[in-house]
């Protein structure tokens, strides 16, 4: 057997209805709406036909038309607006898009984004002072400043009027700003999650009077990157920005396109895997302004020469996040005990890709994780957080705010600063706190399972049919299913052969099964398991021909396993024992050496009722019943035949009553026959194999046929007359030749259909009732 990794929750246990429907729905899509609670008519036309009359009028949140009429003051009036945003894909866009709307208005406007490394995230007390000392008075906050509390005060002391536009979550105090336009913060604006671009979207609309579609192609990106749900507001939002930025001619769009070699349709994967993490890389690494400069571009030459850097910025962002991600998963190693919460800090770790590094360790790990790089000159430490679904990282580290110089973000991913001091006693705050919260269970990730479909009820039509939910993200995943199926291939893909790519086929139907970051799992898949696999439907597209995929998520094997090794003089390179699982090998002939050092029982020493992962059998055994016996007594999940044969009985010629009858009238008619002088020339006259010859004298000796001194053979004329299968070395070479065609000769199919009764013990004990019954 092979566990899965993810908790599998069927969430639904009937069958899908076939026929259509009064409303034009399929059976399949009402079934994904329900799943989703969108059974009301309203809620699923608006579904799936978003449309900007499902989107609420900005003047709905609080602070919206204060803050709206002091901008057009400011513009009347000549003053200068700062546009103060962050430096990920959210608040690039954000800004792109608050002083595009700006310039539109008529303000004189710039932007500042701060560093990083030299500021931290989010407003700081010396870039507003800088501010009011170059001559602006007014700041607009993007997609940041709701917990700029002493931020707010200097602003308010320089006589800067601050408005923040934010969607972060809220904390105990407001700042005392100018203007909070913020979702959370408005109790009669209807949708509360939408991104820091949607937040700024909104403000435009209220600035210019009119929905600005023109800006759609920002919005998307940070909708998308900043992982929001993608409901309500946010839906209609993504869906028509996507449409928006597969068609936009702004250049930064279009230099981003090439250099990414994007094609066709722009979908949420786009924006999620490939333009977002481009734009994310800049501000990870440097200063993030050229990702503005790219998007606020007018000249389509100046925005490919930026589009060329940045994505350099991206490869050397994947490389630093790689060496990290290896250090930081090395100094696990060296610990005893496992974290319920993992913080691990080190001098030298880029902050800019510390989130990054902490999805990785949840990924691989199922625990929240914080990554910090530590600045030994200031004595703090400025980093990441991620977390699961059972464990809210930003309610559950307010606990402990006494911990941090800096705190903020969202239940699943979050900002920190705090002194070095500090980080010990943040581990074990909150450590405390999940083992109090947490069950064990909570740290296994949870695969919510749409359905069960065959392999031959698997069609472009049905995948087509999914798509209509798109775009998929946060608040409506891909629908996953499950299907259960034997690979007819598997092979190992990728530079580094981390990846697995499938081949299912059921009658006409083919599947493809791509598992990224799975390529481990091989040498634990044997040819003839049927997997149970958990993925995404998708269609790959490639020289115009479509093709059916499925990218698994996760897989096992819910029944025995065998790995055929037989004959292999290189059982230590093609055996692989998962770490932390107990194997046992059984020898039947006194073998002392096994692989791996796996610590080697005579079959006679097997205890009853013994469990173990995984048995290798190193021989053959002397009789069926040996091993029989073995598997009888011992509960195993993987059996490996890892045996070989050096003096093959099967291969020799068995021979038959004529040949015994030959060879007895040949010794009638000459009276004696010398085997030591004559047994060489005999094979060769006849075509038989010498050990037949010897094997044939050898029984007639036993049954005393014959006798026998010296090689030279007689014909016993006291002989009684015997069945061949008297002979015990006749019985021994027919058991020998059974064990060698039944475990050894014959295919994987045929052994694992001659073991696999064996394995199941609950019905070998019916038998053993029914027998010991009669």
């Amino acid at each position: 057997m092979l566990q899965s990794s993810m908790k599998w929750n069927f969430t639904y246990t009937g069958e899908v209805e076939s026929g259509g429907s009064s409303d034009g729905l399929t059976p399949l899509t009402k079934r994904l709406l329900e799943k989703r609670n969108i059974v009301d008519p309203d809620a699923i036309r608006q579904f799936l036909n978003p449309s900007t009359e499902d989107l609420h009028d900005p003047f709905l949140m609080d602070g919206m038309r204060r803050s709206i009429t002091r901008v057009k003051d400011a513009i009347s009036n000549g003053e200068s607006i700062l546009v103060f945003g962050d430096y990920d894909a959210d608040g690039v866009s954000s800004t792109t898009l608050m002083i595009e709307a700006l310039r539109e208005a008529g303000a004189e406007c710039d932007f500042y984004i701060p560093n990083r490394f030299t500021e931290g995230y989010g407003p700081n007390e010396e870039a507003f002072r800088f501010a009011y000392d170059t001559g602006y008075s007014v700041i607009i906050t993007v997609d940041t400043g709701i917990a700029a509390i002493h931020e707010a005060e200097i602003a308010k002391e320089l006589g800067i009027d601050l408005i923040i536009t934010d969607h972060h979550e809220v904390q105990e105090k407001l700042p005392d700003a100018y203007g909070i336009i913020h979702p959370k913060t408005s109790s009669d604006y209807p949708f509360q999650e939408l991104a820091g671009v949607g937040v700024a979207f909104k403000f435009a609309q209220a600035l210019l009077g009119y929905f600005p579609k023109h800006l759609l192609d920002l919005v998307v990106i940070g909708t998308i990157a900043d992982l929001v749900p993608l409901q309500g507001e946010n839906r209609v939002l993504a869906s028509i920005g996507l449409q928006a930025i597969t068609n936009s001619k702004r250049p930064g769009i279009l230099a981003l396109r090439e250099v990414c070699g994007i094609e066709g349709e722009m979908n949420e994967e786009t924006i999620g895997f490939t333009i977002g993490p481009r734009i994310n890389a800049v501000g990870r690494l440097q200063d993030a302004s050229p990702a503005v400069d790219l998007l606020l571009s007018p000249d389509l030459e100046e925005a490919r020469e930026i589009a060329k850097y940045i994505n350099q910025l991206n490869q050397e962002r994947q490389k630093i996040v790689a060496d990290i991600a290896k250090e930081a998963e090395e100094m696990l190693l060296e610990r005893d005990d496992k974290d319920n919460v993992i913080v691990v800090a080190k001098e030298g770790w880029n902050p800019g890709v510390l989130g990054i590094v902490a999805s990785k360790l949840v990924r691989k790990h199922d625990r929240p994780a914080i990554v910090l790089g530590i600045d030994t000159e200031k004595g703090e430490a400025k980093g990441s957080a991620r977390s699961i679904d059972a464990f809210d990282m930003f309610t559950n580290c307010m606990e402990v705010r006494k911990r941090f110089i800096h705190f903020g973000g969202h239940a699943q991913a979050a900002g920190m600063t705090l002194d070095l001091e500090q980080i010990d006693l943040l581990r074990k705050d909150l450590n405390e706190i999940a083992e109090r919260k947490l069950s064990e269970e909570d740290y296994q990730q949870v695969l919510d399972i749409e359905m069960s479909v065959a392999i031959e009820d698997i069609s472009l039509q049905q995948i087509q049919e999914i798509d209509q939910l798109r775009p998929f993200g946060m608040g409506n995943p891909k629908p996953l299913f499950h299907l259960k199926n034997t690979p007819k291939e598997i092979r190992l893909i990728g530079s580094k052969k981390n990846h697995l790519k499938m081949q299912f086929q059921e009658n006409s139907t083919r599947v493809d099964g791509i598992a990224f970051g799975l390529g481990d799992l091989y040498p634990h898949i044997s040819p003839a398991d049927r997997l149970d696999i958990v993925g995404k439907l998708s269609i790959n597209e490639w020289n115009g021909r479509k093709n059916l995929q499925i990218m698994i998520q996760d897989l096992c094997v819910s029944e025995w396993q065998l790995f055929d090794l037989r004959g292999s003089k290189h059982l230590e390179k093609n055996l692989v024992i998962p770490h932390g699982q107990e194997y046992i090998a059984v020898s039947f002939q006194g073998m002392e050496e096994s692989p791996h050092d796996v610590q080697i029982f005579d079959h006679k020493d097997i205890e009853s009722e013994k469990a173990v992962d995984g048995l290798l059998l190193l021989d053959l055994p002397k009789s069926i019943s040996q091993l029989k016996e073995v598997l009888n007594k011992i509960n195993v999940s993987k059996l490996y035949a890892c045996y070989r044969i050096e003096d093959s009985t099967f291969l020799k010629t068995w021979p038959s009553r004529d040949h015994f009858k030959w060879f007895y009238s040949m010794l009638m008619k000459r009276g004696s026959f010398d085997l030591y002088k004559e047994g060489d020339l005999l094979a060769r006259r006849k075509g038989w194999d010498r050990s037949m010859v010897d094997f044939i004298s050898q029984v007639f000796f036993e049954l005393e046929f014959v006798k026998m001194k010296d090689g030279l053979i007689t014909i016993n004329a006291q002989s009684s007359k015997k069945d061949l299968k008297e002979s015990v070395l006749y019985q021994e070479r027919e058991q020998q030749l059974y064990i060698e065609q039944t475990l050894y000769y014959s295919t994987y199919k045929e052994l694992k259909n001659w073991i696999d009764p064996l394995m199941d013990k609950e019905s070998m004990h019916v038998k053993e009732e029914v027998v010991n019954g009669l």
